[in-house]
């Protein structure tokens, strides 16, 4: 007698499938043994090193949204800062020339010459503007005066100073400046 004659062929097929599920159950438990051979040790510090983790992508969270709430008060500071610190295009001139001329008389020199070079600062809504001005006096007046201007109340960038021998006056000192105004 043949084995396979009597033997439906979907009794094979099923007795074939449970055969492959139980290789696959064997494949498993012997993966799930090899892996929990890890020390203890071994598992704590990874844990330890996951909450690390955790702890500091929570607080890089906790930081954006902090960021975020605060975006509008930027946007409110920038603003009050571009409106007190620049000056308005209507008062500029004379507001810079007013400034100076009370810096060298408060030092106790003379300005002898003041320029003015504008240029508009594309995509900005501000103009530069380039002063260079020449005042006469001795060496500790034209400190105070170039220390004037560096705690002005405008906002003044000393770019070059030159100095050159003015006879009997003294020193010549010629500033080149340059500031922003609105506008």
């Amino acid at each position: 007698m043949k084995i396979g004659n009597g033997v439906a062929p979907w009794k094979i097929w099923t007795s074939a499938g449970v055969g492959i599920l139980l290789l696959a159950d064997a494949l498993l438990c012997f993966v799930l043994w090899q892996t929990s051979r890890e020390a203890p040790e071994e598992m704590a510090m990874r844990r330890d090193h996951l909450a690390v983790t955790a702890r500091d992508l929570e607080a890089d969270i906790a930081r954006g949204e902090k960021i975020r709430g605060e975006m509008g008060q930027v946007g409110q500071n920038s603003q009050s800062f571009y409106q007190s610190t620049f000056l308005d295009q209507r008062t500029v001139y004379s507001t810079v020339d007013s400034d100076i001329t009370l810096l060298a008389s408060k030092a106790g020199v003379k300005a002898t010459t003041r320029q003015f070079k504008p240029t508009v600062v594309p995509n900005r809504n501000v103009t530069e503007l380039d002063i260079t001005t020449t005042v006469n006096g001795d060496y500790p007046s034209l400190l105070q005066f170039v220390n004037g201007i560096e705690r002005s109340k405008n906002f003044y960038f000393l770019k070059q100073l030159q100095l050159n021998e003015a006879g009997p006056q003294g020193i010549r000192l010629q500033l080149d400046l340059h500031t922003y105004y609105r506008g």
